[in-house]
């Protein structure tokens, strides 16, 4: 059984992605040539220097939903972009996550490996939950919220790209974020299956009041990328 640290971090996150998925936001399908034109053009507001300072700036009433599609599915375009990045801190403190209590020290340790995995890579989205489940249980309200409203913006990023479902697939950028959606979606996982289309299925077991038996993720991109990265 998953110790409260991972309860309270899917809670909160579920939360999130439950309101994302019901709310008005509108699917855009994802028009991967649109974004690489825009986040490499130092004439438009999606360049993506700009994106990525101002999602760094803390300036949450400026960094809107579309600044948040660019920045994500803009990252692609990006000679860093590696969709397999394994950062090798995110498992140095791992055993802290399935703890009931921890001291401040421990919470302190939990921040700080955040913060270097996400230096490595800012989309990791489980260290961005660990990092606010450490800020808030420390009472740094203010930053825990700065970090919950970039946690927030690239969940709604991924879901205002389709349904979820197998004609309107959720475009993600890596395979851990499939995984990530549905665990925040507060559903586990149970089987996972890859098209020759590049068209992930995730099976999931059922939710009491809850219809959903499987999402439906779109790779493609991830996969085109990583095909020229790992030739072999």
């Amino acid at each position: 059984m998953m110790k409260k640290l991972l309860f309270t971090i899917i809670s909160f996150a579920m939360a999130i992605a439950a309101i994302a998925q019901q709310s008005r936001v509108e699917v855009e399908p994802v028009d991967f040539n649109h974004v690489r034109t825009v986040t490499s053009n130092p004439k438009s507001d999606y360049y993506y220097p700009k994106l990525l300072k101002l999602f760094e700036s803390n300036d949450t009433a400026r960094f809107k939903l579309q600044h948040a599609r660019n920045l994500y599915y803009g990252y692609t375009f990006q000679e860093d972009y590696d969709p397999l990045r394994e950062s090798r801190h995110a498992s140095v403190v791992e055993d802290l996550y399935y703890r009931n209590d921890h001291t401040r020290a421990e919470l302190d340790t939990i921040e700080h490996y955040a913060d270097l995995t996400l230096d490595d890579n800012i989309f990791d989205l489980s260290q961005m939950t660990y990092e606010i489940f450490a800020l808030k249980a420390k009472k740094k309200h203010a930053k825990a919220a700065i970090r919950q409203f970039r946690l927030d913006r690239i969940i709604y990023a991924i879901m205002s790209s389709g349904k979820g479902t197998k004609e309107s697939p959720w475009v993600v950028i890596m395979p851990d974020h499939e995984y990530d959606i549905v665990n925040f979606l507060g559903y586990v996982a149970k089987s996972h299956e890859t098209s020759d289309d590049g068209i992930d299925c995730i099976t999931v077991q059922p939710v009491k009041g809850r219809n959903a038996t499987a999402f439906y993720f779109d790779l493609r991109r991830a996969l085109e990328v990583a095909a020229i990265k790992y030739p072999d």
